[in-house]
């Protein structure tokens, strides 16, 4: 099953209030918000995406404990980023500085902050246009890096702030580059 759009906005717009309190009182069903304030409804990964996802967060955690730069988020974290749109990474970090900015309230809700980084792992219900067109909002949003990880071809694209994406062909490894410094991803974890 891929993801299914709504667009309720000819009858009524729902604020950013209703649809955190949407997602409240479903919380089996997972929704993010595309910038029109079109509602989609995401549908759940496989075993297969799911594990690597587990895999996957799990690498950014332990990179994280040792530097304490930052938080790190898994999938069920919803974005509510400047543009009006609610995404939900299948990774994201934000630098310590910019979330300690946040009040409680905001930390405790849909925090509006851009994360410093996101990735995303494609799962065989999402669609690589989407995904991409996914990723450059990322970036119009002031996400400064970002991976896109497609298994069935072993490709990543590698979004950068200001620059044309970068896609490798079976790499080995990642670099968390400068906004992630020290991180190295074996994408080992991902292809096999």
């Amino acid at each position: 099953m891929t993801a299914v759009t709504i667009n309720f906005n000819p009858i009524f717009q729902l604020t950013q209030e209703q649809f955190y309190h949407l997602c409240r009182v479903n919380p089996n069903v997972k929704f993010e918000r595309n910038a029109k304030g079109e509602l989609i409804i995401v549908s759940p990964t496989g075993g297969e995406t799911g594990k690597r996802n587990a895999k996957l967060t799990t690498r950014f955690c332990v990179w994280n404990e040792q530097r304490n730069l930052g938080e790190i988020f898994d999938s069920s974290t919803c974005f509510h980023l400047p543009n009006g749109a609610n995404r939900s990474p299948d990774v994201a970090w934000i630098q310590k500085q910019r979330w300690d900015a946040l009040t409680e309230e905001q930390k405790e809700k849909f925090p509006p902050i851009a994360p410093d980084f996101v990735l995303e792992l494609m799962s065989p219900s999402d669609t690589l246009p989407e995904t991409q067109a996914k990723m450059q909002e990322y970036m119009e949003n002031q996400v400064r890096l970002g991976w896109l990880l497609y298994r069935p071809t072993r490709r990543v694209e590698i979004y950068r702030q200001g620059q044309t994406v970068e896609i490798l062909e079976n790499p080995t490894q990642l670099s968390g580059e400068d906004v992630l410094p020290g991180f190295i991803l074996d994408l080992q974890i991902v292809w096999n």
